[in-house]
């Protein structure tokens, strides 16, 4: 190690000052991270409120530790229900194959759990302080200043900073932004300045809670998850019971060529009630097995507000570009994920642990050194992002038509235990922690993954003599 790296490692630590776009999961997850180490920072969120829409997230050991780093793991778990099966049917309720789950627990030393979307905001949200969050703030600009950056927004107020973090969703003004001085500069990868693709829409909503004694399936300890496909309707259509005694609900439309342009006008960039009319009347009827007889997707529809029932499109990519200058993106904003992987919010959360992690041992505030922190966090992260885009296509292909949808499925139904096992087990491999928080005890029977923000950055507070821990039964 040279001398000047030296000095670099034993400097005192440079707070830079983080602009947060967006209030989504990501975003709540990196705010709280940047609390933890004492770094500023301040959320900007485009809607009036935090929204209670959705339907639920799938979470396991991929977060576990942090969830119990940030101390939000007791809240999480009181919140979500325990999640170790997935029985997949056909669309009249023929059941065809069971998804198990619960092995990973042991693999990866944390239990699968099911959260309602709103529910899961609402324990991020409680434990950011309410005065970092500012709402109503669109961001119509992000200029570079003399050694800064400055957000402007849509009411006219503005704020400086020294990065600026896109956490704003699937169609990311931060990396609209970005992308168009990219391009501008003839920086911009082609691929990067091709339309989001998208196949499929999607309807989703949770119900008030029900009545146990009408759905006994509330009543169990575990969540009762089915997932119903229609191949000849092109849908597919899952349930998910909570520990609220509410029903999670989510329908899937594959679109061919034709639909999708039909659907072109739609396209929307958050969640919300827009035209979800006609969406319902196509599934109204469609069978589910929760219930007394002749309940159908209709009947929980039927039990769900209307301003809690959302239309989105499901887009699907991987970007190349993740950072320029002093600004970087995380979660959906540089990859967008089929939501049949189960991994979207997940790999959003893990997005933001490593992020912070370099960002506190950033060594200085001038833009080559923030630069040269984010192309850490995109070697790290960029590898896992492809994993899991691969992985969410893959099973997303078990409903679909053709030729390979039918080869998938049958792989899926003959499976053989040890095939199984494997996969399980290289789903949970992934179990980030931060560096700066006292170290999570991972009882997994298989090893995380090597983690670099992790180590590397240990090596960096060590030298600097910052919260030192003992790490090794993390590393």
């Amino acid at each position: 190690m040279s001398q000047r790296e030296c000095a670099s490692l034993s400097a005192p630590p440079t707070r830079p000052k983080v602009l947060i776009a967006g209030a989504g999961i990501s975003g709540l997850t990196l705010a709280l991270l940047l609390e933890k180490a004492a770094i500023p920072y301040t959320v900007f969120e485009r809607s009036p409120a935090i929204k209670p829409l959705g339907s639920a997230f799938a979470f396991g050991s991929g977060v576990a530790p942090l969830f119990h780093q940030l101390g939000i793991y007791e809240d999480f778990r009181a919140a979500s229900i325990i999640n170790h099966f997935a029985y997949h049917r056909h669309g009249d309720g023929q059941l065809d194959y069971i998804s198990d789950f619960s092995p990973a627990e042991t693999y990866g030393g944390g239990d699968g759990r099911i959260i309602s979307r709103p529910a899961f905001y609402e324990v991020l949200h409680r434990h950011v302080p309410k005065e970092k969050i500012l709402f109503n703030k669109r961001i119509l600009a992000v200029n570079d200043i003399e050694n800064r950056v400055k957000i402007v927004c849509s009411d006219g107020s503005e704020y400086e900073g020294d990065i600026v973090v896109g956490c704003d969703g699937t169609n990311s003004a931060i990396r609209q932004s970005t992308y168009r001085r990219l391009k501008e500069e003839c920086r911009l990868p082609s691929s990067d300045d091709m339309a989001l693709p998208y196949d499929k829409i999607c309807l989703v909503g949770q119900t008030p809670p029900l009545d146990v004694n009408d759905y006994p399936e509330l009543q169990k300890e575990k969540c009762e998850m089915n997932q119903m496909v229609d191949l000849d309707n092109m849908f597919k259509w899952t349930t998910f019971t909570t520990v609220h005694k509410t029903i999670c609900w989510m329908a899937v439309k594959h679109l061919d060529k034709t639909t999708v342009k039909d659907h072109d006008t739609f396209k929307t960039s958050e969640w919300g009630p827009t035209a979800v009319s006609s969406m319902c009347d196509e599934v109204h009827g469609f069978f589910i097995p929760n219930g007394p007889p002749g309940t159908t997707l209709g009947t929980l529809i039927d039990l769900t507000p209307k301003e809690l029932i959302s239309k989105v499109t499901l887009e699907e990519k991987v970007f190349q570009t993740w950072y320029s200058g002093r600004i970087v993106l995380i979660g959906d904003a540089c990859h967008k994920l089929d939501p049949a992987g189960g991994v979207g919010a997940t790999a959003g959360m893990q997005d933001a642990l490593c992020l912070a992690n370099w960002i506190n041992v950033l060594p200085s505030l001038d833009e080559r050194s923030i630069e040269n922190t984010f192309q850490e966090y995109y070697l790290e992260r960029y590898p896992v992002a492809i994993q899991f885009f691969e992985t969410s296509q893959m099973l997303a292909t078990t409903h679909r038509k053709g030729m390979k949808g039918a080869l998938y499925r049958t792989i899926r139904r003959r499976m053989p235990g040890w095939l199984w096992t494997s996969l399980l087990k290289k789903a949970i491999l992934h179990r980030p922690q931060a560096s700066f928080l006292p170290p999570y005890e991972d009882v997994g029977t298989v090893p995380p993954a090597p983690q670099r923000s992790l180590i590397k950055t240990r090596e960096i507070l060590v030298a600097q003599g910052r919260g030192v821990h003992d790490l090794a039964t993390t590393i």
